[in-house]
């Protein structure tokens, strides 16, 4: 299912002569309209017809509004139920072009090819697709996987510093719930750049591929994935809503740092190996001020969680490092104190 492409991207050329599709539509946003898509359709090979989709860029444009509005142009262009979506971009691009696939006309088919560090590690691979609704965090989906996925790790060359750091934030969680190696490894890179991660994305995409393959409908293993998102979408839902968002990596290394804490407080992992890993992330993740939301805002969003079950907060939490369980439940004094820790480190 995940293929590296080649600097000629045969491997997608053969992809779409072995297939019958009646048309093709490309899903961009600005950016990859403008970095990506003249790489992919300089070497795309077909015969068959195809159309651009593009959206603005952000998480922001994740919702019901721009999804209705692409299955209406969808239907104006009769794409029937053998075309083909190809989502070329991040994780907004393969979380919502995926669930635009699942859902018109009852299922077509897509393939993903992603263009950033996060959508390559993370949001392309699963089957995991969906749109925010209001400002909780991919509330709406479904889970649907992709016919391939295609990976050209040249496109990584493109992205701000900013966007390479958000995705790095779901390898280092890939190291921390499932392979101690592989965030050792991770940690001792000297500078965070393209060079430094690229011998490691394959290793991330292939932990990620072999939790999904145990538990697709995420009833159990699966859970671990979620590790620093409990804490992690409350936080960047909220700065959502306030119209000041964060990149979603940036959300989920405050969430790491406030659920490894929450880990040693549930006597699950040690203080030192809690320190450790809070003083890693601190090296690449800047503070992110909380003083604008309130303690119910936060449980708030927390309750309403996608893991949840009977009002109670699920979490996953490391039982070590390289190790990860889920559904456990804390004590509200624990979360309150996880999260005053984080807004104690304000001294970064």
């Amino acid at each position: 299912m995940i293929t590296f492409l080649d600097q000629n991207f045969s491997q997608l050329n053969t992809f779409l002569t072995e297939n019958t599709f009646s048309k093709i539509f490309i899903l961009v946003d600005e950016n990859t309209h403008e970095y990506c898509l003249p790489v992919l359709l300089g070497n795309l090979e077909t015969e068959i017809s195809f159309e651009i989709l593009e959206v603005e860029p952000g998480e922001e444009m994740k919702n019901i509004q721009t999804v209705n509005h692409l299955w209406e142009i969808l239907t104006e262009m009769q794409a029937d139920r053998k075309a083909l979506i190809i989502n070329l971009g991040g994780g907004v691009i393969t979380d919502m072009g995926g669930f635009i696939a699942s859902t018109y006309k009852r299922g077509i088919q897509f393939i993903n090819i992603p263009t950033t560090l996060l959508s390559m590690c993370d949001a392309s691979i699963g089957g995991k697709t969906g749109i925010d609704l209001m400002h909780y965090k991919n509330m709406v989906g479904t889970f649907s996987f992709p016919e391939q996925i295609f990976v050209y790790p040249q496109f990584l060359e493109t992205l701000p510093y900013k966007e390479l750091r958000s995705g790095f934030a779901e390898m280092l969680k890939h190291g921390l719930i499932a392979d101690k190696g592989h965030w050792e490894n991770l940690i001792q890179l000297q500078k965070l750049d393209v060079v430094g991660v690229l011998p490691h994305i394959q290793t991330s995409m292939d932990i990620k591929q072999q939790v999904v393959d145990l538990d697709f409908h995420e009833k159990n293993v699966r859970k671990t994935l979620n590790f620093g998102h409990t804490i992690g979408h409350a936080i960047e839902s909220l700065c959502l809503e306030k119209e000041n968002p964060i990149l979603h990596g940036e959300a989920v290394a405050l969430g790491m740092i406030c659920e490894s804490h929450l880990s040693y407080l549930e006597g699950l992992i040690s203080k030192e190996d809690s320190e450790v890993i809070v003083e890693n992330i601190q090296k690449y993740y800047s503070f992110i001020d909380l003083t604008e939301f309130n303690d119910e805002e936060i449980f708030t969003l927390l309750l309403n969680d996608k893991k949840n079950e009977d009002a109670k907060i699920n979490f996953s939490l490391l039982s070590g490092i390289g190790s990860c369980i889920f559904d456990h439940q804390c004590t509200t004094e624990n979360i309150q104190k996880a999260l005053n820790y984080y807004k104690n480190l304000s001294n970064f």
